[in-house]
């Protein structure tokens, strides 16, 4: 999966508006780079086990999806689209701000290509971008409760791009056999090499059976069900 890499020396991109998005550069570039080679290395060890089921609806790709997976699980994305969803060139919302820039380095040096926007800074233009990205056929990823949460909580307003595009969620669970889990907001999880992982996926439609549009409430109880640590949340 390719992925466009923005110049180490840029340091912003301004929108029509005249804003600027924070960019990294310099030796921070180079940090990066660093902990994104030993996030490539250290996930290729992880043993990801998915039944036949689970694989199956991880690697259907005859249509763009939005791949929904909580915030805490992060760690694990770039060997979900790097094992499952190959075929696509997948597209994440991250932060116009200062803390953003990091992170949307970070996605470039693991194979996903950032879009810029927040509620206060490019929202509507990033909101506009995926949801073309989506119907030009890329997959979207989404964490519904990033990026300060609360946590295990779908914000509404991440249903919006796949009721515009009527794509379908991709929702991703995966349990962990050993793993550190930090005392961030999210209680995120960096599993140790070499551990197992299991993988467990559902696909709702963006649209229920009855023509009703589906719920955050919905999308949250599944995303639960998949993920057994979070179902006592």
């Amino acid at each position: 999966m390719a992925a466009g890499r923005s110049s180490p020396h840029k340091e912003g991109l301004q929108t029509d508006e005249g804003k600027s998005i924070n960019e990294v550069c310099g030796w921070r570039w180079l940090a990066l780079w660093l902990l994104a080679l030993l996030v490539r290395i250290w996930g290729r060890t992880l043993r990801m086990e998915a039944d036949a089921t689970t694989y199956a609806r991880l690697t259907k790709s005859d249509e763009p999806a939005a791949i929904v997976i909580w915030h805490n699980r992060l760690f694990l994305s770039a060997e979900i689209f790097r094992r499952y969803r190959f075929q696509r060139r997948v597209y994440g919302l991250v932060s116009a701000s200062k803390d953003g820039a990091w992170l949307a380095a970070f996605y470039r040096m693991i194979g996903l290509v950032p879009v810029r926007g927040s509620s206060s800074n490019h929202g509507r233009e990033a909101a506009k971008l995926l949801i073309e990205k989506l119907q030009s056929g890329h997959d979207i990823g989404i964490t519904p409760d990033g990026p300060r949460g609360p946590l295990y909580v779908v914000e509404p307003g991440v249903l919006v791009l796949t009721r515009r595009s009527n794509a379908a969620l991709v929702l991703v669970g995966a349990e962990f056999t050993r793993a550190k889990q930090l005392r961030s907001w999210d209680r995120f999880y960096v599993p140790w090499p070499f551990s197992r992982v299991k993988m467990r996926c559902m696909v709702l439609p963006p649209k229920n059976a009855d023509g009703s549009k589906l719920s955050a409430d919905e999308v949250r109880t599944a995303l639960l069900s998949i993920n057994p640590d979070s179902a006592q949340e």
